[in-house]
């Protein structure tokens, strides 16, 4: 597909030049492994703020935040990195300085910051859910791979150790074939409606920064700003966004899986506002080389889904395999091999995936030119944090449909289709 998204979009209600910008992007240079990387953080509140942590060693050039108290501890840190809220200001004075960006906002920000980014030739560290459509998904993993950039989305757990020694048993067919799959979140968060009464902006918050692209008519809210937004539609996407793109890791991982062929969800009865409370989606993969078919269920369940009960398991890890000669329970720190007696003598093979250097290591190692991709770079997560927004657009469609994901395309399901594409607001237009 070709995204001609233009720059000039992005900047049309910045009250700032872009003449700078306008003599072709400054690639990101070429490090040694000894030398720093000139690194920008955009969102440095909450999940930014531990990547801030992890990466701080490098040459933080620049920080950037809606929110100037949330900001603190990082503008405190790193005094005499120059400091922005509006990331578009950033770039504009700032691209030429920038080897990476690390990108920690809510999730219907995700996607124009990165965008621009990786438009100047920048090597992008996103958080999950990657993006807040699958289009601004596609779009994001597509850029990347066609630019040969460096990409890792925030599924931090995917460096676990014990990760992956579950993918090595399931692709040594410790249990046989695989063609069912079961993953959960165990929660009720969701279903939180927002206050009634008007609350003042504090003067530390550029809201409407904050809403960005968003076309919501949305009061502000200290339920919502600055972490309450990901149980709303339009701003967030749930708890599956919110936890698919690290639960699923483990079978997207263990079983090479990519684009679903066929998605449904159900539950309670989807809310035109806010996420759910209940939720399950089943996804199905076609046949894949030596791999049978795949049904995948997905579920955020208070209590855990019903197949535990079902099987007499307890409500343990978040995800159960269920092979032709066994089934395995695990998590991100746990596994075992079932039933228990039949397994009781069972030899796992010698490991072979190697450890990871950590997991933001690997995107700085590659940053400097370590020919080993970091192992959440987009060409593996963005299928992956598709098949999760698919599974959320089901759901809010209350419309099961084949997945066409050539043409991303919802066969015969105008209402799921109608998800696929974010809408921005006047100023944050995307052109095509």
């Amino acid at each position: 597909m070709v995204n001609n998204i233009t720059r000039r979009s992005f900047m049309k209600t910045a009250a700032f030049s872009v003449a700078a910008m306008k003599t072709g992007p400054a690639i990101a240079r070429t490090r040694s492994a000894n030398e720093k990387l000139d690194i920008a953080f955009i969102g440095i509140g909450g999940m930014g703020l531990t990547n801030f942590k992890e990466m701080r060693r490098e040459n933080v050039v620049a920080v950037c935040d809606v929110d100037l108290e949330r900001a603190g501890e990082a503008y405190q840190r790193f005094e005499k990195s120059q400091q922005f809220m509006d990331f578009r200001r950033m770039f504009d004075k700032m691209h030429a300085s920038i080897d990476a960006v690390v990108i920690s906002t809510p999730d219907h920000t995700h996607f124009h910051p990165a965008y621009m980014a990786m438009d100047l030739g920048k090597h992008v560290y996103l958080e999950k859910p990657l993006a807040h459509s699958v289009w601004e998904n596609r779009v994001l993993t597509e850029m990347a791979r066609s630019k040969g950039l460096v990409t890792q989305l925030g599924a931090q757990r995917h460096a676990y150790d014990n990760m992956r020694r579950v993918v090595e048993l399931i692709k040594t067919g410790a249990i046989g074939e695989v063609a069912e799959v079961h993953s959960w979140v165990n929660s009720s968060r969701g279903m939180v409606p927002p206050r009634d009464a008007e609350t003042p902006i504090p003067d530390t918050l550029d809201y409407d920064l904050w809403l960005g692209p968003a076309t919501i008519d949305f009061p502000y809210d200290p339920d919502v700003t600055p972490y309450g937004w990901r149980f709303f539609w339009d701003f967030g996407t749930g708890e599956t966004g919110n936890w698919g793109c690290h639960i699923l890791d483990i079978p997207f991982w263990a079983l090479d899986l990519d684009y679903p062929t066929h998605v449904s969800a159900g539950g309670q009865e989807p809310h035109s506002l806010m996420t759910p409370k209940d939720f399950h989606a089943t996804l199905d993969f076609p046949a894949k080389g030596d791999r049978q078919a795949v049904k995948l269920h997905w579920y955020q369940k208070d209590g855990g889904p019903d197949i535990l009960r079902e099987l007499g398991l307890p409500v343990a890890g978040n995800t159960l395999f269920i092979g032709s000669d066994g089934m395995l329970l695990c998590g991100f720190k746990e596994r075992k091999l079932l039933p228990e007696d039949k397994f009781a003598d069972f030899e796992p093979p010698e490991p072979f995936i190697p450890e990871s250097p950590g997991f933001r290591n690997e995107f700085i190692n590659a940053c400097k030119g370590d020919d080993t991709p970091p192992t959440c770079n987009f060409d593996y997560t963005g299928p992956l944090a598709e098949a999760v927004l698919l599974a959320n657009n089901a759901f809010r469609a209350s419309s099961g449909f084949d997945w066409d994901h050539r043409t991303m395309t919802c066969k015969d399901a105008p209402d799921a289709q109608a998800l696929i594409r974010s809408d921005y607001r006047e100023g944050w237009e995307v052109t095509v």
